[in-house]
């Protein structure tokens, strides 16, 4: 019985958690010789493909994170439940860097931020309050809801948007292709929490820009991205900036990371890049929770969080 341990990142913290919180499991790491007929589970962020093939033993996947788009399409996949890690940590920090950055953009942070730099007193504008602006949150799964919510908090007017009907308590929510343009009509700021699938990859393009609201008080809708860089069409988020169909972009994710250093993003005087680290897994709290589910399954309950592999998520 062992959890193979299948990263592209630096294996060991993982490791040494996974041996703290589930002693009873050996674990193997891909690269390293082990018994592939021994492996039960296997925890993994963007395997080689294949390295997944051939474990006869294999009872699931846990992807170590909130998305699994780097599974979909993955060649010989093994057909055995696929896990997200939803838990608390990962979504406080989800709703601290949305709630963050909507903020950011409502106060036009930036803009004092360059006044500093040039020792300008700039003393003339009085920002809207939050009440006054529209949040739009572009995927409204568990960590839409809870950005939502605590926006919600702080004043916002804070609509969803779904790819199927859904009802949450507090919250406008629309649905599908027929409700998307209505969405976007009334969100000054767009925040896109969407998992990437075929359906929605590219879907923050110039098309979708041109229907944001025009009639908000930041001067020009804002795009925050904190779902994935396959979301985005990058050129046509600057062209965008450039001719004022945008006023401003964060942005998390790329379709490209890290981000080349040649990318116009890096010095767009109205991109705000961040690392992809809006919300990092925690290696102790998410061997926790895997050790966890692993421990309902042995005790013949069912996994939670498992993935539709038809919809990608």
């Amino acid at each position: 019985m062992t959890l193979l341990v299948a990263l592209t990142w630096d294996p060991k913290p993982w490791v040494d958690r996974f041996e703290l919180h589930l002693p009873e499991y050996p674990v193997a790491v891909l690269g390293n010789e082990f018994d592939r007929s021994a492996v039960r589970y296997v925890a993994t962020w963007g395997p080689k493909p294949g390295s997944l093939s051939d474990l006869p033993a294999l009872e699931a996947i846990f992807s170590l994170g909130a998305g699994v788009d780097h599974l979909m399409g993955y060649p010989n996949l093994p057909d055995v439940p696929i896990v997200r890690v939803s838990q608390d940590d990962l979504t406080h920090r989800m709703s601290e860097y949305v709630v963050m950055h909507c903020l950011l953009h409502l106060r036009d942070q930036r803009r004092y931020d360059a006044a500093q730099r040039a020792k300008q007193w700039d003393a003339d504008r009085t920002p809207p309050i939050a009440g006054d602006v529209r949040v739009g949150v572009m995927g409204f799964g568990v960590l839409g809801q809870d950005a939502a919510r605590k926006l919600q908090l702080m004043g916002f007017d804070v609509a969803g948007w779904s790819r199927t009907p859904k009802t949450v308590q507090g919250f406008e929510i629309f649905s599908g292709p027929e409700g998307l343009e209505k969405f976007l009509a009334r969100t000054d700021i767009l925040v896109s929490l969407m998992p990437l699938t075929p359906e929605t990859r590219g879907i923050l393009n110039a098309s979708l820009f041109a229907k944001l609201a025009r009639d908000g008080q930041l001067g020009g809708p804002i795009l925050i991205n904190v779902g994935r860089g396959g979301l985005q069409v990058e050129s046509d988020i600057l062209a965008a900036l450039d001719r004022g169909i945008l006023k401003a972009a964060t942005l998390d994710v790329f379709q490209v990371e890290p981000l080349p250093t040649d990318s116009p993003l890096w010095t767009h005087p109205r991109v705000t890049v961040t690392p992809h680290n809006s919300a990092v897994s925690d290696p102790d709290k998410t061997a926790r929770y895997i050790a966890q589910q692993i421990r309902r399954h042995e005790a013949g309950e069912p996994f939670q969080n498992i993935v539709e592999r038809s919809r990608g998520y």
